[in-house]
């Protein structure tokens, strides 16, 4: 990405909004990001692939606050390994909490499909014999 590319193309790369986009800056979420000549944002690979990273986050559920904890951790450098690997481990906790209860929630629709479906069938056969 010579020169990066505008808000607007960044928002478009990662699939959010030019309003998100700024409000992630202004969250603290996102370095500042550098300006062209023109005083226009210009995003470069790295800072699409952070944004890849915190959209990652948040799909998964982590609160603002933690994704806010995380970029400040970054910053700090090196000697904030052990707290970033504490944040992702308690986060992939709870990642795995919601699969179980997703699990359970397809359970849950399977059972009302399959007994849907036999109600269906057995209509469709109490009209045709019917006739």
């Amino acid at each position: 990405m010579a020169n990066g590319v505008t808000v607007g193309e960044a928002a478009d790369m990662v699939g959010l909004t030019v309003h998100t986009l700024r409000w992630y800056e202004q969250e603290g979420l996102v370095e500042p990001i550098e300006r062209d000549s023109a005083g226009r944002r210009r995003y470069c690979d790295d800072d699409i692939g952070w944004l890849r990273l915190l959209i990652r986050l948040r799909t998964t559920g982590m609160p603002v606050r933690e994704m806010r904890r995380y970029a400040e951790l970054v910053r700090a450098g090196d000697a904030t390994l052990e707290d970033r690997l504490q944040l992702f481990v308690e986060h992939r906790e709870r990642v795995l909490a919601r699969i179980d209860e997703l699990k359970q929630d397809l359970e849950m629709l399977d059972i009302k499909i399959s007994l849907y479906g036999e109600m269906a069938r057995a209509q469709q056969e109490e009209m045709t014999s019917a006739r």
